[in-house]
């Protein structure tokens, strides 16, 4: 699987992929399995080469969710393996995404959650197993909204506790095992 110039099926192939077998195999996110079955997830691939076609590409994701509702679609994943293929730039862009939020004013409304093939949590090593609970075969940018993910949590007596158990899974995963999980990838969950 290349990072660079898929086809949009392969690209939303690969996501759905990940998202089945890493994110909801693993139970690293407790609240997707539910929209993934009801089929509430929308994948869209973005193919813009530049910053600029991405964001107008968010801005234009974020009003579509906002437009139908969340029995249809509860949440966006905005692939786009074009751009911000460089993990350093990814994070730079998420102060934009920030940016574009509050210029919509859609804080409080819709947030957006960051997954990259190079994903690297401050203050770990970059082969760290636990980077690999925020790794996608592409650059993505989950669109949430707020409602739902306050239900959610208020639904899991626990979700504090999220961050340090996908921790736990991951360490006793090991690499050999996310490696088995997601073809294509790397020991330490990159490309």
């Amino acid at each position: 699987m290349s990072r660079t110039n898929p086809s949009h099926d392969d690209a939303v192939n690969a996501t759905r992929h990940w998202l089945e077998e890493a994110v909801i195999g693993l139970n690293l996110c407790p609240f997707a399995k539910g929209v993934h079955a009801k089929g509430q997830v929308r994948y869209v691939v973005s193919d813009a080469h530049d910053e600029e076609t991405l964001l107008a590409d968010l801005e234009h994701e974020l009003h579509a969710l906002l437009a139908v509702p969340s029995e249809e679609v509860d949440t966006t994943l905005l692939i786009h393996p074009c751009v911000l293929g460089g993990f350093d730039e990814f994070v730079r862009f998420l102060d934009l995404v920030e940016v574009v939020l509050n210029m919509q004013r859609l804080q409080g409304v819709l947030q957006v959650a960051s997954f990259h093939p190079d994903y690297v949590f401050a203050d770990t090593d970059p082969d760290d197993i636990t980077n690999c609970s925020n790794r996608s075969p592409y650059p993505t940018l989950h669109l949430l909204r707020e409602a739902s993910l306050d239900r959610a949590v208020a639904a899991f007596p626990d979700a504090a506790t999220i961050y340090e158990r996908n921790m736990q899974t991951l360490r006793a995963l090991g690499h050999d095992g996310w490696r088995a999980l997601r073809p294509g990838f790397s020991s330490d969950g990159s490309k």
